[in-house]
This record gives C-alpha cells, sequence and structure tokens, in this order.
C-alpha cells in the first residue's frame, strides 16, 4: 500500500518538492581565515518569481534543519519539510503571492559542501580539515547565490534561532538588498550559559572514541555515541519545562522503577529516540562547526558590544517574535533587538507569544503566531 501524499492530507501543500544545486567556482573567503576553493548550496524553491523579481523571500534554517523547507519528495511522500506548516498557497508564507528560497548552509550535511565533501586538494572528505564557518560566511554564500538566480533585492529574509541570526545579519552585511527582516526565537549573541550548553555537546562528540580526531569517515565509522548525547542535551534546552511536564509527567514505562539503569520514565526514553533517531542522519563534524558559529554570532562584537551601534546600518523594516516560554532564547534577548532598532528609528514590529513549546514553538502551528506572519506579510507592497 502506497503512503499518502501530503496533498491528500494538505491541500494547501506546495506539492512535490525538487532539490537543487547551485555550484560556485569563486573562491569565498571565510571569516576565520580561510578560503573554500569551491563550494556547492543546495537550495528549494516555492512559487514563482515575478517579472519585476521583487517577490522572492529567503528561508534561512537553523541547526539541524535543512534547504528542504516545505513540500514533500515525490519518492519519499512522509518526508515533509521543516516549515510546511507556515509555507505553502494560502498559508502565513503564501507561495501563491512569494517566491521562496530555501537554502541549506555552507558546513551543514544535507548537500551543500561540508566536512563530508570532497576536499578538491585531497581527493578525500574534509573531515576535521574542513574551516569554522559563521554567520557572516553564510550570507554571503546565500548573497552569491540571490546573484545566480537573479535577485537584486528580498522582499523578506525569515528564520527561527540560528536561521534568525542570518536574517538579522542579511539587515548587516546587504542593507540595499532586504526589505524585510523576520527574526524569530532569536538573540543578538549568545549567553555564556549557551556556550557552556554547546560546548558540553561538543565534548560529548570529540570524546567518543570514534571520533578519531574528525576523521571517522575513513575508519567507517560513526561517533554515535557522542551525537546522541549532545542531541540529548539540545533537545532538553528546547522544550520548555512546562512542555516537557504536559507532554510525560514521571509516567513510568514499565509501571513501576526498575531499580536498575535501563529506561525507566517516558522522558527517558522520548530523549534516547531522539537521540538515536540523530545520530542516524547527522554529521558530528557538521554538528561541531554549527554550535560554533552560533557561538560566535555576535553583531555587536566589532562596536564595543554597542548593538544600537551595529544596528545603525539596517535599513530594513523588522519584525521580531520571541515566546515566553523559550528558556534558551528568552523574550528579553529580542526585546534587546528591539530597542537597539528603535534606537536608530527603524521600523519595528515585534510579537511575544505566551506559548507553551519552549524554543520549539518558532517550529509549531500557534494559530496567533501564524496570523501575526501572515498579516506582516500580506502587508508587504510587491
Amino acid at each position: 500500500m502506497n503512503a499518502p501524499s501530503v496533498t491528500t492530507r494538505d491541500p494547501r501543500s506546495v506539492g512535490a518538492a525538487k532539490a537543487q544545486n547551485a555550484h560556485f567556482d569563486a573562491p569565498l573567503k571565510l571569516k576565520g581565515g580561510a578560503t573554500l576553493p569551491s563550494y556547492d548550496i543546495a537550495y528549494e524553491t516555492y512559487g514563482q518569481l515575478n517579472a519585476a523579481k521583487s517577490n522572492a523571500v529567503l528561508v534561512c534554517h537553523a541547526l539541524n534543519a535543512s534547504h528542504h523547507v516545505a513540500g514533500y519528495y515525490a519518492d519519499d511522500p512522509q518526508n515533509i519539510g521543516w516549515w510546511d506548516n507556515l509555507v505553502g498557497p494560502g498559508k502565513a508564507l503564501d507561495t501563491n503571492r512569494f517566491f521562496v528560497i530555501g537554502t541549506n548552509y555552507i558546513g551543514s550535511c544535507f548537500g551543500s559542501t561540508g566536512p563530508a565533501s570532497i576536499n578538491p586538494a585531497t581527493g578525500k572528505p574534509w573531515g576535521a580539515d574542513f574551516p569554522v564557518v559563521t554567520v557572516e560566511d553564510w550570507v554571503e554564500a546565500q548573497r552569491r547565490l540571490a546573484d545566480k538566480l537573479g535577485i537584486e533585492r528580498f522582499a523578506g529574509v525569515i528564520g527561527g534561532s540560528l536561521g534568525a541570526m542570518q536574517a538579522l545579519q542579511w539587515s548587516l552585511s546587504y542593507p540595499d538588498r532586504i526589505r524585510h527582516s523576520i527574526v524569530i526565537a532569536a538573540a543578538p549573541k549568545l549567553t555564556p550559559q549557551n556556550i557552556a550548553f554547546n560546548e558540553v555537546a561538543r565534548q560529548a562528540i570529540m570524546t567518543d572514541p570514534d571520533f578519531h580526531g574528525g576523521h571517522y569517515y575513513e575508519k567507517g565509522v560513526v561517533p554515535t555515541r557522542g551525537l546522541r548525547i549532545a542531541r540529548m542535551i539540545g533537545h532538553i534546552t528546547y522544550i520548555s519545562g512546562e512542555a516537557m511536564a504536559e507532554k510525560f509527567g514521571r509516567a513510568l514505562r514499565r509501571g513501576q522503577p526498575g531499580f536498575d539503569f535501563d529506561v525507566d520514565f517516558e522522558v527517558e526514553s522520548y530523549l534516547r529516540y531522539q537521540g538515536d533517531k540523530f545520530s542516524s542522519y547527522f554529521d558530528a563534524n557538521t554538528y561541531l562547526r554549527i554550535t560554533k558559529a552560533l557561538d560566535y554570532f555576535d553583531p555587536a562584537a566589532d562596536f564595543g558590544g554597542n548593538l544600537s551601534a551595529a544596528l545603525a546600518r539596517a535599513k530594513a523594516a523588522f519584525l521580531v517574535v520571541s515566546f515566553k516560554s523559550d528558556w534558551r532564547f528568552t523574550p528579553a534577548r529580542s526585546r534587546e533587538m528591539v530597542r537597539a532598532l528603535l534606537d536608530n528609528q527603524r521600523i519595528v514590529s515585534y510579537l511575544e507569544i505566551d506559548a507553551p513549546g519552549g524554543h520549539d514553538a518558532f517550529l509549531l502551528e500557534d494559530p496567533r503566531y501564524h496570523k501575526a506572519l501572515a498579516a506582516y506579510f500580506g502587508n508587504i507592497e510587491l
């Protein structure tokens, strides 16, 4: 029996999506000093670019997602885009009106050039030799993709979490090439606590005996144990305590304590499941680099820590969205950005939603959240 298609379940789906690849031979000089001699960017598009090329919206993804933003794959109808509840005909980001582009950042493991790609200098996977990348590097690579697609100016750039940091950076790196920046569940820089969470996750990976200094590809192994622990640590921080209590409580898998170290509580089972699943598809070298990109992001660093001075370059209008239950990127961090933008007399709208989902709330279908995004996009003139 064939799996049901997304179009059967959701008449507003973009339908079958097709991954595309853009190759660049021009070297990319990275912020850290290294240079990629050439690279590929995986991307998908939904909707149609209008004649004026004024309706393009760039979607930037967070840590473990990809360019597969919406729809499904014809040969894998259960593989639904990570923001499919937001992007599609008649949805908040309406593909009847906008030409939506989802890109996979460099350093990822989903089609763009990354640590598992072949290093042209050696003929082997880059592995540990792949350079550390930054949010600024991703924006530069996305700018080159926009050039290739003939898009001079985006109607908007949107993202959540790490994707939102890219949306913010776009307004700073290329202020004349973006009209609206939609920054969701983000911060202008990580707190020391957040950096600490990332470091513990990296240590779990790097101390795995199968890591081999990052050159595990040639050994034919994967640092599965480290990836599992890294994902478990991360997942705990993405969900609010309220949501975790409601979902799992203190329910026991076996009905009573086992007085051993097997799975007792439902939440333990869930974390192990998430860790196992993550380690089966995500690359450890990618995880190290993406978390470092999170750590390094700080637009105010070159301005003596003055965020208002850093955001003075921005010309776009902004929508900033936060969630009260998000304890990893709290609403206070979003309000820092709003204040800095208002200091520069920029047009900014701010939405703070009392939703229980924690940091992951930006991925969920909260009616207030989606209605607000639909209204914002509906007011963008093309």
